[in-house]
């Protein structure tokens, strides 16, 4: 089989990585909330799952997403480096990728340590955290929303 013949499962591929290298970082803040104004006790197994996948994925699924993406560059050919919408794209991307890494990652990490507590201003406190790590959840997802846009319609910029 050659590479255009392996188009589609390379695209499929690439997609999927995209969208998992992000997706712990934009669920997991709607994963932690407070019941009956107590902290819930432990992550439930979507949550687990989704720590785990940050932590100890996040390499690989890059490193595939990298490769997928070369694929891709090789099999449409080099003049799609020099489309701008292209270039918007991989813009917007990195700059999710710096949301993550920099802002959602140690957010969610310090949210995880900081507990409610027993008193309404600790829990307070802690609900505004975390309501401040689902607005970047939201800023993330729709930039990936804008990146899934460029991607498929190819706009002329």
């Amino acid at each position: 089989m050659t590479l255009t013949q392996l188009f589609p499962i390379i695209v499929g591929a690439h997609v999927v990585l995209a969208v998992s290298l992000f997706l712990p970082s934009i669920l997991l803040p709607f994963g932690l909330r407070l019941s009956s104004g107590r902290f819930q006790e432990g992550p439930g197994r979507v949550s687990r799952a989704l720590f785990w996948l940050q932590r100890n994925g996040s390499l690989i699924i890059g490193a595939g997403l990298a490769i997928t993406g070369a694929l891709l560059v090789v099999t449409l050919g080099m003049q799609l480096l020099a489309q701008p919408w292209l270039l918007l794209a991989l813009a917007l991307y990195a700059t999710d990728l710096a949301l993550a890494f920099f802002i959602q990652r140690p957010g969610l990490a310090r949210l995880l340590r900081l507990q409610p507590g027993e008193s309404e201003e600790a829990r307070r406190r802690w609900r505004d955290w975390a309501r401040r790590q689902r607005y970047f959840s939201y800023v993330m997802a729709g930039l990936i929303g804008v990146i899934a846009f460029l991607m498929s319609t190819k706009p002329d910029l």
